[in-house]
């Protein structure tokens, strides 16, 4: 069991960086073994969480990279999840479960300096909520 909840918490970790990865399919294959749903909500969302928190240690650290050839995110993108946060403020940290969009909100939170405990707070809540859907959801799926 140890194993397999590493493998979730790291599929997790980078399903949430600027790597691609998916993390649900691992997750609905566990569920499906019989592994205890609050044990993988709990690991999931654990490991998507901190897997957010790279990103924004590489929006709060490493911005002065943004103009190199290999930096993941456009300059058009980093704008466009500045104005979503002037718009929308804080709160739009929890949409960071949205794929591509959700990354770079948790890089432009990092550039525009959100505290790391309310990052922490609405990112874990959104990815949590996220996960539990998928767990919920995952009941309607034929075996």
């Amino acid at each position: 069991m140890v194993l397999s909840c590493l493998m979730l918490f790291a599929a997790s970790f980078l399903a949430a960086t600027i790597l691609p990865f998916s993390s649900e399919v691992i997750l609905f294959a566990l569920l499906r073994e019989g592994y205890p749903p609050f044990v993988l909500l709990a690991t999931a969302t654990l490991g998507n969480t901190l897997g957010s928190f790279a990103n924004y240690g590489l929006g709060r650290w490493l911005l002065h990279y943004r103009d190199r050839r290999w930096f993941y995110f456009s300059g058009e993108q980093i704008d466009k999840g500045q104005r979503w946060f002037q718009h929308y403020g804080f709160w739009v940290l929890l949409l960071a479960w949205l794929p591509v969009v959700g990354d770079a909100l948790t890089l432009v939170a990092g550039v525009m300096k959100v505290r790391v405990w309310l990052f922490l707070l609405l990112v874990a809540i959104g990815k949590g909520l996220r996960y539990l859907t998928i767990l919920g959801l995952s009941s309607w799926w034929p075996l």
